[in-house]
């Protein structure tokens, strides 16, 4: 057992390494809206639930010690495949194909054949172990769940070591060449324990005898109710999972480290449940009532310490870190947003945590079908499982909210409470109590307009718009509560006050600097919308006759439309209005990879680069996208908030400007016509001014933004090269590398000197 503890926990850590790294990669193909994380989440999960079906059906055939074989096996592939799964998740799937497959269908499938072998041999690993070490029935209970509790323990501590350390200091591809050394890790550690283990395979029981025994050999109710149960606690334990990372972003703004500390957390959490609950399962008569006390008492807790968060926020002390407005990447907001997830999210994955080693106490009464047992339990949590994901991320959350999802929950458990108590636990006041917390929850929690409210300090009498859907929550705060002069406010979109209302000078020179500086700019390109400030200023050449924006956060469009509706004179009103402008949902990155459309001007809107997946748009490959699907002579303008991004953006364009001290960056394949002179001239004209005005009335100085003497590139210049990709986004991982802004850059001879020395910022 100490042997296979090891092996098992270097199993479950190596398991997470690789699904954090798969995830990503697919999302490139798939797309990075919820839907495609969804068909990839489906994916890998199909996957796990196909492993489980083949490990329940061979393994009671196999004996100990081919069980044993069958389980270093297993290891082996997973780790040979995790050394060779960039050469197709990533270089042929989301290089090559993605944008040249649409259908839901066409994706699901091309990401299930990229994770079907990896993943089958995942979930067949436990059912083969369970066999292993399935010796006496009075301890396999414990064994089995022993030993789950350790490889979840080890996927928690993958999620976190993973997801604050190792990919931000190795990449992607690093990470996965370390999950293959804990796989092999886990295969020698198998393998030593094979002389031990008997070789005799267990006489196929007649069916006769089968039928005898299923019926005098489940005191505690069927196989198949317990497959129900099972399925039901997986949907409401994923479900939560998921509420907890939006809300939980929202609070501590969505960073590369959040998800993997909800996920390690919750795992952590849910395997010391497990170890725990196994040193009680061999004492235990019934463990009927210990299932039902800790599944809904684990639901209920979490509805007491969400409700908990809700009053506390906007008091001190967590006020002082965790205001809406003020940044939380670091310092005390990051570590007040740990100790947070840690309160949370910890104590109800415990609870729930502990169910698993009951359920296995109340199926494990034959020692010829452990392995079987093992796995269809194993195949109904993971349809439970995909079942919360896809419900609550493409279902719930966009017709209930996430108030109204957590509602949904607290109304299944509920359920699940009272056909216990009306069919064997009449009267038991434990499970009776838990009933009624449940059912207060549906009460006791706030709707979603009063959540999302309070989490983004909205004050009384104040005019706001919001949206949510399954994409992300968008929130507008109107701080000019008579509205008499225009909306003046924060715009927040997923926890980050991501622009202003007037529009914030920064967001309308990035719109309109491409268009003023390009001679004919017909075709305009905005990735990301935002506050709506980059787009607008984008429409400031009467040259140009479209601008087409994509925006992959689906409700801050419908909170623009909000806006436009209360405010129908203000510039976002005309730009829903005025068919020149092409407002739209979708994954910019995707839509660049569909269609032959060429343009003049393509521009992303601002984007913090510490902010989560915000490396798939400063990447190598992205911008080689970009390039692709300029015209000749076109121009590519962002923001440029990093040393490493300047370096990536001249790596991949020959003509490069970097305009300070804005560190706004243009990039084209030719000359780019640029007069510091002429462009000062040009924003001083009355109908450019008329323009950004619409947008902000109080500022006019457009020229001071790019005053300093702009750094340039030419193709005789040295380059650095790129050390921002779509493998290592480094500055993304900002606390493994050091982030530095552009301000530094006092001459392009700072880059060349890295260029010729290999050095990196």
């Amino acid at each position: 057992m100490p042997r296979l503890a090891i092996a098992f926990f270097c199993s479950g850590f190596g398991a997470l390494l690789c699904q954090i790294v798969w995830q990503r990669m697919l999302g490139i193909f798939a797309g990075s809206d919820t839907v495609s994380a969804a068909l990839v989440v489906g994916a890998f999960l199909a996957g796990l639930g196909l492993g489980s079906i083949i490990g329940a059906k061979i393994a009671d055939r196999l004996s100990p010690r081919n069980a044993m074989i069958g389980f270093a096996l297993a290891e082996g592939g997973v780790a040979l495949f995790a050394l060779v799964s960039k050469f197709f998740l990533y270089d042929f799937l989301a290089m090559d194909l993605a944008g040249v497959v649409d259908s839901p269908i066409a994706i699901f499938a091309l990401c299930f054949a990229g994770l079907v072998l990896p993943t089958t041999l995942m979930g067949a690993s436990l059912p083969l172990l369970a066999r292993a070490i399935a010796t006496n029935l009075d301890t396999v209970a414990e064994r089995i769940s022993s030993l789950y509790g350790l490889n979840t323990l080890g996927a928690g501590l993958g999620a976190l070591l993973g997801g604050w350390v190792i990919v931000g200091n190795l990449g992607f591809v690093g990470a996965l060449v370390m999950a293959a050394g804990l796989d092999v890790i886990a295969v020698i550690l198998a393998l030593t324990l094979l002389p031990a283990l008997s070789r005799e395979t267990p006489p196929p029981p007649a069916r006769a005898a089968v039928a005898a025994a299923a019926s005098s050999a489940e005191p505690f109710g069927s196989l198949k109710l317990w497959c129900l149960l099972v399925f039901l606690s997986g949907y409401v334990i994923v479900a939560l999972e998921i509420v907890w990372v939006r809300l939980l972003g929202q609070v501590g703004q969505y960073h590369a480290y959040l998800f993997p500390t909800v996920l390690g957390i919750f795992l952590l959490a849910d395997g010391l449940g497990m170890a725990v609950a196994a040193r009680m399962v061999r004492r235990m008569k019934d463990p009927r009532p210990a299932f039902f006390i800790t599944q809904a008492g684990g639901f209920a807790l979490a509805a007491v310490l969400i409700l908990a968060l809700f009053i506390a926020l906007p008091y001190w002390p967590i006020n002082q870190f965790l205001s809406a407005d003020v940044q939380r990447l670091r310092g005390g907001g990051l570590a007040t947003t740990i100790i947070l997830t840690l309160i949370v999210v910890g104590p109800p994955s415990f609870l729930i945590g502990m169910t698993f080693p009951f359920v296995q106490r109340a199926v494990q009464q034959d020692l010829a079908s452990v392995g079987a047992r093992v796995g269809w339990v194993q195949l109904a949590n993971i349809l439970g499982n995909a079942a919360g994901s896809i419900g609550t991320g493409i279902v719930t959350f966009h017709l209930l909210g996430t108030a109204g999802t957590l509602k949904l929950l607290a109304g299944l458990s509920v359920l699940l409470l009272a056909g216990w108590l009306w069919k064997e636990g009449r009267g038991r006041k434990p499970e009776m109590a838990l009933a009624a917390a449940c059912a207060l929850a549906l009460v006791a929690l706030p709707g979603n307009a009063t959540l999302w409210s309070r989490l983004h300090a909205e004050q009384p009498n104040h005019l706001v718009a919001w949206a949510e859907d399954r994409s992300g929550v968008a929130f507008f705060r109107d701080d000019n509560a008579a509205g008499q002069d225009g909306p003046h406010g924060p715009f927040f979109i997923q926890g980050f006050s991501q622009g202003r209302i007037p529009f914030l000078p920064i967001h309308q020179f990035l719109g309109a600097v491409g268009p003023l500086v390009h001679p004919d700019p017909k075709m305009v390109l905005c990735i990301g919308i935002g506050s709506g400030g980059t787009p607008w200023a984008a429409g400031v050449s009467a040259a140009t006759q479209q601008v087409r924006a994509i925006e992959l956060v689906g409700p801050v469009l419908t909170a623009l439309e909000q806006i436009g509706n209360r405010y129908p004179q203000g510039p976002i009103a005309e730009m829903f209005r005025n068919p020149r402008w092409q407002l739209e949902y979708g994954d910019g990155r995707r839509a660049l990879s569909k269609g032959e459309q060429l343009y003049d001007v393509i521009q992303a809107d601002a984007i913090l680069p510490e902010g989560s997946h915000s490396g798939l748009l400063y990447s190598e490959e992205f911008l080689q996208q970009v390039r692709r699907r300029l015209a000749p002579g076109g121009l590519y303008v962002q923001w440029a908030p990093t040393q490493r991004v300047v370096e990536t953006f001249s790596s991949v364009f020959p003509h490069t400007l970097l305009l300070m001290p804005s560190s706004v960056i243009i990039g084209s394949d030719r000359p780019i016509p640029f007069d510091a002179q002429a462009l000062a001239r040009r924003f001083a004209e009355p109908a450019v001014q008329a323009h950004l005005a619409r947008g902000n009335t109080a500022f006019s100085d457009y020229a001071a933004l790019f005053n300093r003497t702009p750094l340039a590139w030419n193709p005789t210049t040295p380059r650095a090269g790129a050390s921002l990709t779509d493998v290592f986004p480094r500055d993304e991982f900002y606390m493994n590398n050091t982030v530095t802004g552009t301000q530094a850059l006092a001459r392009p001879q700072d880059l060349m000197l890295r260029a010729a020395t290999g050095s990196r910022p």
